[in-house]
């Protein structure tokens, strides 16, 4: 009898020691980076012909050209002289890259930390017309929005650079030092000038190019470029620009800075040191935004990293820039990007499709269309057609009374 009650004593306490032992793990979304030594890094850019789209990121138009980032690893292009069927023509290897921005035929790509410059006047030979070392904080690119937490173990970053991520699932100890939490750390092209021509991306753009600045934001960093000399930009500075910053959308001399708990305000009055203004808060989820007059719209995604289990569409007036005010707030599935067309709001509700409202009244805008069958991730709205990318497809649309048509849709893989 005693055995017996030694031996279920025994029993208890082992699984009452593995139930305490348990509550100090949690599983965690872990981003580990990926190496490549420095000097093979700035040697590994090339120019070559199409290649399959590894991870589609974001999409960009300038001319009769669509580009289209492949996450990390370099842009693609494609000749859109004919939308009805689209060809990809060239490939630009930019390891780490994650953004760009074309003016007047030269190309500025982030490259990890670096800037790169290509002469892309000539299609078929495009040339890197400079590289500007260093400018970038490499801890404040391109972590991947579901991560956690991010380790860097025993990395040499005076010898390599960060170009990727991989991220799992592992089960860590609640407190571990070696992990640093991420809250805690001719088509259509738009006209800055009678003799520029600039192109135009999308609302999770990082990157804007205003009159002779290019202006990039990182996860909490601004830096501004002066690209007088178009071949030879010269880094102006670099400034705070809020936290968990992960869109950057201009319009009529202010930068509006979605980030993952509100919307930053910065005034460009004095183009090379952006003056900070306001920002609205809100509760956490991932955030692009965009403007047009008195109102800026937002989407906000839940789940997953992105914070709380609600998404949503937010307008904001934002009429007084000092104190931008919530004007509406409109529920959705799991929007991304979205983009305007003069009385149209185009959003992309993910796996939900594309949704069109009709914003003639921004306090009361109303839900007149939606493409269900298809996924969406972001939009262009272009002069006389709509860019839209989603999943592994990049859809274009005429616009017609009532929504818009279909004109062709090309597969990125």
């Amino acid at each position: 009898m005693k055995l017996n009650y030694l031996f279920l004593s025994l029993v208890f306490f082992s699984l009452w020691s593995c139930d305490k032992k348990d509550l100090d793990f949690e599983l965690v979304q872990v981003a580990t980076p990926e190496l490549m030594t420095k000097a093979d890094f700035r040697k590994s850019v090339e120019i070559t012909t199409p290649v399959s789209i590894d991870k589609v990121g974001k999409i960009y138009a300038y001319k009769n050209y669509i580009f289209v980032s492949d996450v990390n690893k370099g842009v693609h292009i494609i000749d859109n002289s004919n939308p009805t069927l689209p060809k990809a023509i060239k490939y630009i290897k930019i390891p780490g890259n994650e953004d760009i921005s074309v003016k007047d035929d030269f190309l500025y790509a982030d490259s990890a930390t670096d800037l790169v410059v290509f002469d892309i006047s000539n299609i078929n030979s495009i040339t890197i017309a400079e590289r500007l070392k260093d400018v970038f904080n490499i801890y404040n690119y391109n972590i991947p929005i579901e991560a956690e937490a991010v380790d860097y173990g025993k990395v040499d970053l005076e010898n390599n650079i960060i170009v990727g991520w991989t991220v799992t699932t592992e089960k860590r100890k609640k407190v571990d030092s070696r992990f640093i939490a991420i809250d805690v750390i001719s088509n259509d092209v738009a006209f800055n000038s009678a003799e520029s021509v600039i192109g135009k991306g999308g609302s999770l753009a990082r990157f804007q190019i205003v009159n002779n600045y290019l202006y990039t934001v990182g996860n909490h960093e601004m830096a501004i470029f002066n690209i007088q000399s178009l071949s030879s930009p010269v880094l102006e500075g670099k400034q705070y620009a809020g936290w968990n910053i992960e869109t950057m959308f201009y319009a009529d001399s202010y930068l509006y800075l979605g980030s993952t708990n509100g919307m930053y305000i910065y005034s460009v009055a004095n183009p090379s040191s952006p003056e900070y203004v306001s920002e609205f808060t809100h509760w956490e989820g991932c955030d692009p935004v965009v403007v047009d007059g008195d109102y800026a719209y937002l989407t906000l995604r839940g789940g997953n990293a992105c914070g709380q289990l609600e998404s949503v569409l937010e307008v904001i007036d934002v009429s007084d820039k000092k104190t931008p005010t919530l004007a509406g707030r409109y529920e959705l599935e799991n929007p991304y990007g979205l983009g305007i067309k003069e009385n149209t709001l185009f959003v992309c509700d993910g796996t939900s499709g594309l949704k069109l409202f009709d914003k003639a009244n921004p306090l009361d805008i109303k839900l007149t269309k939606a493409y269900d069958d298809i996924q969406s991730k972001d939009v262009i709205p272009l002069k006389n057609s709509l860019l839209m990318i989603g999943g592994d497809t990049l859809y274009q649309y005429e616009y017609i009374h009532n929504g818009v048509n279909l004109i062709s849709s090309y597969s990125l893989k």
